[in-house]
């Protein structure tokens, strides 16, 4: 916005200095003031060649008279009572005298050298058709200014109603609504701000449906289970077989307690978004101590973990939340995997790409776009751990998204595997 305001101020000025400009010339060039005012010239040189004639101490007493037998508003002035430059003092000896302008009209100054250093002067009345010169004058600066600011103006407008039509269709209900951006725009930031806020409002919108589906779906096996159990206990007469029954019953709220802490945890992991800490560290002595935090995960697994770290790499982020993504990954990884996991970090100066690749049966091609939805899980395996919800790949794509880059899955090259890639921006230098 304090580009929108720095534009507007700028061409306000500008508009207002370039009229009073056009306008001053224009009224210098049909201003004849010398032409208006020839037969007060002409009666002033006579009049100051009378008073010259006139002992000085009577000269101010006989301008005086002239003045109340005439009607004339002429005055005998001190020469010491005139500041001007000395050049339009010796315009007063020329034949059309000086004139000069005030709010209420000119006023001609006049003299000869018997008179020096003083003169007189000769109140003039502004002509009529002047003043209706600076009325028009005036009357088109004002349009001018408001010619022009409609101008800058206009553009404003209409990306303003652009804005309000798009603002009406996402409160009707229209979650698509956006605005089309147009680099000529003053408000720039302003619809970018409403296109991410729409997207935001729209994704919170699309996770809570399928939070609520899937918790509603997922939840009604262990419900179902205690329900059987429960009733299996209140029949069966052997003590054994009821404490049987409730071990049973047991292992299934501990089901359901994981599933609505993992569903809750989810759910309220967008209010943390604004919580981040943004801070610069080492790559290489960041990504070993991940490793080394999951390395007995992936020791009890029999599995083998390399890594491959650029050196001297800086990575600028919040160093909690990308540590939950890649650990996830990593974990991810451990589940699926047959022999080895591999960790990559290389950066080419703009972005920092971490890949976590695995040997183990992959994704099919066709749910790389689904993989990083919540709640999805391929049919064709599961992991080890059986307590999966397909949450902590969402969470991933929700953490690289808080740090305004890119989550993607592919195949790797090397291990055969899945193979996942986050890539983020490098700090800006």
């Amino acid at each position: 916005m304090r580009k929108l305001y720095i534009y507007l101020l700028t061409s306000a000025l500008v508009s207002i200095v370039v009229l009073g400009w056009l306008i001053d010339i224009f009224s210098e060039q049909t201003l004849e003031v010398d032409d208006n005012f020839g037969w007060q010239s002409t009666l002033a040189s006579g009049v100051a060649k009378q008073t010259a004639r006139q002992p000085v101490s009577l000269r101010a007493d006989y301008i005086a008279a002239l003045s109340d037998d005439y009607g004339l508003a002429i005055s005998y002035k001190q020469g010491d009572t005139l500041a001007v430059p000395s050049e339009l003092k010796e315009q007063m000896l020329t034949g059309k005298g000086l004139i000069l302008e005030d709010q209420q009209g000119f006023y001609l100054l006049k003299t000869n050298h018997a008179l020096l250093p003083d003169y007189l002067e000769l109140r003039l009345d502004k002509p009529a058709d002047q003043q209706d010169n600076d009325a028009i004058l005036t009357l088109l600066f004002y349009t001018g200014v408001c010619t022009f600011m409609w101008f800058i103006l206009s553009p404003l407008a209409k990306r303003l109603s652009v804005l309000t039509e798009a603002a009406k269709q996402f409160a009707s209900g229209n979650l698509s609504a956006r605005i089309a951006t147009d680099k000529f725009t003053y408000i720039k930031d302003v619809e970018l701000t409403f296109n991410r806020m729409a997207s935001q409002i729209d994704k919170l919108l699309a996770e809570n449906k399928l939070l609520a589906s899937s918790l509603s779906h997922d939840i009604r096996t262990p419900v179902a289970c205690l329900r059987f159990g429960l009733d299996a206990a209140l029949d069966e007469k052997d003590i054994h077989q009821v404490h049987s029954i409730l071990n049973r019953m047991e292992k299934d709220l501990d089901q359901m307690e994981d599933m609505l802490a993992s569903y809750l945890s989810f759910a309220t992991l967008e209010q943390k978004a604004h919580l981040l800490n943004f801070e610069s560290t080492d790559a290489t002595s960041y990504f070993v101590s991940l490793i080394e935090q999951v390395a007995p995960k992936l020791k009890n697994a029999g599995l083998r973990i390399d890594y491959e770290i650029e050196p001297h790499l800086d990575i600028y982020a919040d160093l909690h939340w990308l540590a939950r993504a890649v650990t996830n990954l990593l974990s991810n990884a451990s589940d699926f995997a047959t022999q080895t996991v591999l960790v990559r970090v290389v950066s080419d100066g703009l972005v920092i790409q971490v890949h976590v690749e695995d040997d183990g049966p992959g994704i099919a091609p066709q749910n790389w776009h689904k993989v990083f939805s919540p709640f999805f899980q391929e049919q064709s395996h599961r992991n080890r751990a059986g307590k999966s919800y397909g949450l902590g790949l969402a969470i991933v794509a929700k953490v690289v998204d808080w740090h305004h880059g890119k989550a993607s899955v592919s195949q790797s090259d090397t291990l055969g595997g899945a193979k996942f890639t986050l890539t983020l921006p490098c700090k800006a230098k």
